[in-house]
């Protein structure tokens, strides 16, 4: 697999939310932290795309995700939460990893491949097995790396 985006150590949380709405504020928290942008910006390109349909993608895995001015690249952040929520996901089932991902405003295809990217490592039972029982965040971020870094070789 190829990875499209970007991750940073800083851009993986576990958190505590109780719904759609939190878990996107903590996300766009983690992306304005993380990657300098506007947190209430991010938040709001974030609800306005869940608008159109939820990014809940089922078997408890979120991918929120959105194009917005002043990137120069995709970039991603994780968020996994202590306690599953609903997040209106196509199989009816509440998220407890919630994949954001963040595009420039005029990115068409590479959008659409860190997407597929983000799709097909989550749809691996055992990295989304492995992200589910990781005790922290630092371990989270390790096997994240250690997934892209695997499927380059």
């Amino acid at each position: 697999m190829n990875v499209n985006f970007v991750m940073k150590p800083d851009s993986v949380a576990i958190v505590d939310a109780e719904g759609k709405h939190e878990i996107l504020q903590h996300l766009s928290s983690i992306f304005a932290r993380s990657w300098d942008l506007d947190g209430e910006m991010v938040l709001e390109y974030l609800e306005e795309r869940e608008k159109l349909g939820s990014t809940g993608f089922g078997r408890g895995v979120a991918i929120p995700h959105a194009r917005i001015p002043g990137l120069a690249r995709p970039v991603a952040a994780l968020l996994k939460l202590r306690h599953p929520a609903d997040f209106d996901a196509a199989d009816g089932l509440p998220v407890e990893l919630i994949f954001g991902l963040l595009s420039p405003e005029n990115s068409g295809a590479s959008h659409l491949h860190a997407l597929a990217s983000i799709s097909r490592l989550m749809r691996d039972e055992d990295v989304r097995e492995a992200l589910t029982d990781a005790p922290d965040e630092e371990a989270i971020y390790g096997l994240m790396t250690n997934v892209s870094d695997r499927d380059v070789a």
